[in-house]
């Protein structure tokens, strides 16, 4: 963009490029705790446990659903469940480090009730990591479970549907019946660690 005149400011590349919510970030900053991070794609989320510094954000603790392969995942990395995981997850990683509270941050993503970045939260909260939010917004425990893709899975009768949506899991030889399961076994290995 060029300068029009005198007194026209041209706005921060990471605000012109819609990146960057400055006047959230400074709302956040204001607190003086660290930032719970959450961010989510397609295929998985990540989440990071973030400071500020005056020299630039430091990064204290970070987490991906790709890492809860190694603890036996084999479902997705982008559903309910995996969510629910990977906050544990951060909150033992926060934990471990000494950091008991922090605020989230879930950038330009919307604040959708029931949605896999408040599934990311509700298990960060459930391992002991203190995050001032609404209990009202966390999804329930059916979905967080996975009840919902079992129930679906039992009512696609279709076997060519079933290899398009569920590849993943067919390709880990995953049984989706024993979803709930699976992430009891995880859940109980994250806590173990």
């Amino acid at each position: 963009m060029m300068k029009i005149n005198k007194n026209y400011t041209i706005a921060y590349r990471r605000k012109r490029n819609k990146k960057t919510n400055y006047r959230t970030r400074l709302k956040l900053l204001i607190s003086r705790k660290p930032r719970l991070v959450i961010r989510k794609t397609l295929k998985r989320l990540s989440a990071q446990i973030i400071e500020y510094g005056a020299t630039g954000d430091r990064v204290i603790a970070s987490a991906s659903t790709t890492e809860l392969k190694e603890l036996g995942w084999h479902g997705a990395m982008s559903n309910t469940p995996s969510s629910y995981l990977l906050g544990m997850l951060i909150a033992k990683k926060a934990l471990n480090k000494n950091i008991n509270d922090c605020i989230t941050d879930i950038g330009l993503h919307p604040s959708t009730k029931g949605s896999r970045i408040y599934g990311v939260i509700k298990g960060a909260i459930d391992t002991g990591l203190n995050i001032p939010c609404s209990k009202e917004v966390f999804p329930n425990e059916e979905r967080i479970k996975g009840q919902h893709i079992i129930d679906y899975f039992t009512k696609i009768k279709d076997p060519e549907r079933h290899k398009r949506q569920f590849s993943a899991h067919m390709k880990n030889n995953f049984q989706i019946g024993d979803l709930s399961k699976e992430f009891d076994k995880v859940k109980a290995r994250i806590l173990g660690k």
